[in-house]
């Protein structure tokens, strides 16, 4: 069972503004359900307009000192930082696997340690935000590069990774020296309130992390759209993206999207066959397929393609679901019933097209659990196959050729993850050149690591988490040029002037 007790955390609100707790002002509630079993764990208070105000004033008022701090100080805080989110590694696990479903294995195991991870990486990285060493390109003047903080950072993270989102915005952000406002989704705010918490216990100066716990449209819109907030970083569905694009282009401030995905994983006639079954059930499975770089679309060089299907679909048949705290579940539930029904949705009305051939119901069972799904012989131009559906089911679909597989692999709009399975280095190396996707693995699937970025091509958005490369969103590049000559009248002030 799990001991995480929200009501107590947080008796005094769900919003963290300038260090502290507060109660949200928008005059309305929400619940946060424990999709496992569909009960209430906690009501808090949602943010209107004037606590994203608030929470935006404290973090331009902590600006100045945050970003003139040296990139030591800062780094040394971070440290601190990581320190405290590993002492509390178990509450950060308890809170995440409550509020969104996880299996408690999963929490403890990836999100976690991933999230420290990150926090550690981050904290050497901020000794290293560098520009270009000085030159003299003119011959008459020496240049450099300054890379310098933004400003006020507003963000919006997604549920299905509530910690590891919060991680992903707020650690390069304030690494570089900018202060952030962090809305997570109003389903899931528990780790993004502690992790804030851990921040001002590390001596993050109160103000440079603040956290909106809010709808999308009064709380997000509100934030996305302040005259104060320099830069919008976005990670969610890319319908949502396209509407946070409107409103950031609209005050012509910095734009950061990572959006949908539906990640090809492309098996060729030389793989190995028994990696490929566990790499793709593992890939389509991870928290309950709700991962925008989860394996969604197999494609299947023929050879292969009947002995793949009947291994995946056994292999699929062997996973447990169930208590999300028992040391023994693989699969948790999906984050809503609402949300379920949607999967099921687009389940049901492949039926009419395409043949399930396992899973394919939602469980008798109070909490919003689906059960693991195989979908083959569907169309390449069918919904199943087109669109993101964001839980656990893998369509699987053969070809012939190499160009074939490669080809279909792309015949998305999306392009933030692939996979690749080949034993042939130069066959391998093919589709990681060819196909269109900001990551692409080889002989696996979902890995991910602190110092590679993460990102995609597309419809999947644009600009990096993660990695020293996500410092090319959170800072602005400046030129600096010094005169060299003394000259009082330089030559080219002829062109505007005088004679030579």
């Amino acid at each position: 069972m799990h001991n995480f007790q929200a009501q107590d955390h947080f008796a005094d609100g769900a919003q963290y503004i300038a260090g502290r707790l507060a109660k949200g002002t928008s005059g309305r509630s929400h619940a946060v359900v424990d999709p496992a079993t569909g009960d209430e764990v906690h009501r808090y208070e949602l943010a209107g307009e004037k606590d994203v105000d608030a929470a935006v004033a404290a973090a331009a008022h902590a600006f100045p000192e945050w970003a003139g701090a040296t990139p030591g100080e800062r780094s040394d805080a971070m440290h601190r930082f990581a320190g405290v989110l590993a002492e509390r590694a178990e509450e950060f696990a308890q809170a995440e696997s409550l509020q969104c479903g996880k299996p408690i294995k999963l929490s403890r195991e990836f999100d976690v340690p991933g999230t420290v991870d990150n926090a550690a990486f981050f904290a050497g990285a901020a000794r290293h935000l560098q520009g270009q060493s000085a030159g003299e390109y003119s011959g008459d003047h020496t240049s450099y590069v300054r890379r310098e903080p933004i400003g006020v950072v507003g963000s919006i993270a997604p549920w299905n990774y509530p910690l590891q989102m919060a991680a992903w915005k707020v650690l390069p952000a304030i690494a570089a020296g900018n202060t952030i406002v962090l809305k997570p989704a109003e389903l899931t705010p528990f780790t993004s309130l502690l992790f804030a918490q851990a921040a001002t216990e590390a001596g993050i100066p109160d103000g440079v992390v603040n956290i909106i716990s809010g709808a999308g449209r009064d709380a997000g819109e509100r934030l996305v759209g302040h005259p104060d907030v320099a830069m919008t970083s976005f990670t969610g569905s890319t319908g949502v993206g396209k509407r946070v694009a409107e409103i950031a282009t609209s005050t012509v401030k910095r734009l950061h999207l990572e959006l949908g995905g539906k990640a090809p994983f492309v098996v060729f006639d030389d793989a190995d066959l028994d990696a490929a079954v566990h790499g793709a059930v593992a890939g389509a499975l991870i928290n309950t397929g709700q991962d925008c770089t989860a394996a969604t679309r197999a494609y299947v060089q023929r050879p292969l393609y009947d002995a793949f299907v009947d291994g995946v679909a056994a292999l699929m048949e062997t996973v447990r679901l169930g208590d999300p705290f028992a040391e023994d579940t693989d699969l948790g539930p999906l984050i809503s019933h609402v949300h379920r029904d949607r999967v099921a949705g687009f389940v049901d009305r492949a039926r009419s097209y395409a043949r399930v051939v396992t899973g394919g119901e939602a469980l008798d069972h109070p909490g919003a659990f689906y059960r693991p799904t195989l979908i083959a012989d569907a169309a390449q131009d069918s919904e199943i196959v087109q669109s993101e559906i964001f839980g656990p089911v893998l369509v699987v679909l053969p070809f012939d050729s190499d160009e074939e597989g490669i080809r279909l692999a792309n015949d998305t709009p999306y392009g933030l993850a692939a996979s690749a399975w080949s034993r042939d280095v130069f066959r391998a190396n093919r589709a990681t050149r060819e196909i269109k996707a900001g990551c692409v693995w080889v002989n696996d699937h979902i890995p991910i690591l602190s110092e590679m970025p993460h990102g995609g091509y597309k419809a999947s958005g644009y600009g990096k988490d993660m990695s020293a490369y996500s410092f090319e969103e959170y800072t602005q590049i400046k030129h600096v040029m010094f005169d060299n000559t003394a000259v009082v009248r330089k030559d080219w002030h002829r062109t505007i002037f005088g004679d030579r």
